[in-house]
């Protein structure tokens, strides 16, 4: 596989949301998580724990959170969005990125149906046969999480460098007990989010999905 340079690694890689029905190899995953333990981290005191569930463990992982969200269970995460509304600048962009999706799988806005079950695909993993929980334990604050953030993009990164891809998933984080119980976790590890990986699967509509982002105007200010 071809190197990629630091600027198409950041700029193709994107959240897929179908995957092939083929499990990374062992030394793959071992790099790509190497790779990530060199996240920067404040004072150097990295605070993510992370926990990957393949196999049947994923399996089981999938089958309970979609038990749970076809039961009508309330999201329960271990840390909660601030209440207050965010302003309309950021609501455009996040309706953008939702139309663009559904345009892709030819959803129309008004069908909420073929919505939901869009969103219900979060649970299914989109298919991916790797799952990784980002944690961390109850002592770290919201700097700590800044952190886990960091270390999230360098994962990423490494996995599009090296053929995978994947999607970063705030869902992975609704179900806190489920992932505590799989991997034998006491109380004081908290979930953030999660990130389902693997091989896209290219046949998949929505994967054809790409967003734009943001003019740098609009988002950095220079001054001197």
């Amino acid at each position: 596989m071809p190197e990629m340079s630091f600027e198409t690694t950041v700029m193709s890689r994107r959240s897929v949301r179908g995957f092939q029905d083929k499990e990374v190899p062992q030394d793959v995953l071992n790099k790509v998580f190497d790779i990530a333990r060199w996240s920067p981290s404040g004072t150097n005191i990295q605070p993510w724990q992370t926990y990957v569930a393949s196999g049947a463990l994923r399996d089981t992982l999938r089958d309970q959170m979609m038990a749970s969200v076809k039961a009508g269970t309330k999201p329960n995460q271990d840390h909660k969005e601030p209440r207050k509304p965010i302003g309309q600048v950021w609501k455009d962009r996040r309706r953008e990125c939702a139309a663009v999706l559904y345009r892709a799988m030819d959803i129309s806005w008004d069908d909420k149906e073929a919505r939901g079950a869009a969103s219900f695909r979060n649970f299914e993993l989109f298919d991916a046969p790797h799952v990784a929980f980002l944690c961390m334990d109850e002592a770290f604050g919201l700097g700590s999480a800044w952190d886990v953030g960091m270390y999230a993009q360098t994962l990423m990164l490494a996995m599009t460098a090296n053929g995978l891809a994947s999607c970063a998933q705030g869902t992975m984080g609704h179900h806190p007990e489920l992932v505590r119980e799989a991997f034998g976790l006491g109380p004081e590890v908290k979930v953030l989010f999660g990130l389902s990986f693997g091989y896209e699967d290219t046949s998949m509509k929505v994967n054809s999905a790409h967003t734009e982002r943001a003019a740098l105007e609009d988002t950095v200010t220079f001054k001197r």
